[in-house]
């Protein structure tokens, strides 16, 4: 019998793999009455969504378009979901009958925890004044900026985009740090390629396959990654995108959305369920490491099966 529901919501949404994630968490936490599904809902839907939930439901996963729709339905309780305005999970609560929902962003420390990942595979840490670079300029693209932030080796974000002019408020966040970091620099997104070959990090938040042209040309002025750079492309469908094979023949190491994708969900379920209410998701530092460990294993298992029967 399920008493504990949680859904992704979203318009397109029959691709998500955020079930195959969560169902496997529950799994391995033995919570035998939760159950994770999917459901199609737009802007317009939302509202009406919301309103037809029982108490049985206790947890959501927001994608495009609704992480800034959901804001007026809840609390905003984390730090980067108040500073971005910007929220991809809720969390019900009941008190009676009269429901309460609070709101976190965990894409940031999921794209902090994926490059922390990868810098261990390296066998590297951090290295100090590092030089982060950020392809587009919506909301995941601030959400890299706050994960520049809680890195802490962040100390210059350039964000390369199709409209320079609107980036103001990515430089705003930055402005924010001004005792850790460098203004923002914005470019063209012509001018993204020679600056891949220039930076420590970079983060591509462009949807689709609108990265592609500055792969070509990255590959056509024939560049090379700086000793130890990343590449963390969101983008998870190719699963190794252009941009990440350009990135790669370079000499450079690139992270696919994937790994995102799992740290932002290991913390959904952290904050959904309660198993650790030490957990923080503004401190990619925070939770049990045997828990984070067994929810880390569990879904990359369940993942790798699932995408072989794709």
């Amino acid at each position: 019998m399920v008493l504990h529901r949680c859904a992704v919501l979203g318009q397109p949404i029959a691709h998500s793999l955020s079930p195959v994630l969560h169902n496997a968490a529950y799994m391995a936490l033995g919570v035998e009455d939760w159950e994770y599904t999917r459901a199609e809902v737009g802007e317009q839907d939302l509202p009406a969504f919301l309103a037809g939930l029982d108490d049985t439901w206790v947890g959501l996963s927001l994608t495009m378009p609704l992480k800034r729709t959901i804001i007026p339905y809840g609390k905003l309780r984390n730090r980067w979901a108040r500073q971005l305005k910007v929220a991809n999970t809720a969390v019900m609560h009941y008190d009676e009958t009269v429901r309460s929902i609070d709101l976190y962003n965990t894409d940031v420390y999921g794209i902090a925890c994926a490059f922390q990942h990868a810098l261990y595979e390296q066998g590297t840490v951090p290295k100090r004044n590092s030089t982060m670079l950020i392809l587009g300029n919506g909301n995941t693209a601030a959400s890299a900026v706050a994960a520049a932030v809680m890195m802490g080796c962040v100390d210059q974000v350039i964000v390369a985009a199709r409209h320079v002019e609107k980036t103001e408020t990515l430089r705003e966040l930055v402005a924010v740090q001004s005792n850790t970091m460098k203004p923002l620099q914005s470019i063209a997104l012509s001018d993204a390629a020679q600056a891949m070959a220039q930076a420590d990090l970079i983060v591509n938040t462009i949807p689709g396959l609108g990265a592609d042209v500055v792969a070509q040309q990255f590959m056509e002025l024939n560049l090379s990654a700086k000793p130890d750079a990343l590449l963390l492309d969101v983008v998870y469908a190719p699963r190794v995108t252009q941009l990440m094979n350009a990135f790669s023949q370079a000499d450079g190491t690139s992270i696919s959305g994937i790994e995102m994708l799992i740290y932002q969900a290991i913390a959904q379920v952290l904050l959904m369920t309660g198993v650790d209410p030490s957990f923080n998701a503004d401190d990619v530092q925070s939770g049990q490491p045997n828990v984070l460990g067994m929810l880390e294993n569990a879904m990359r298992t369940a993942l790798e099966e699932a995408l072989q029967h794709e």
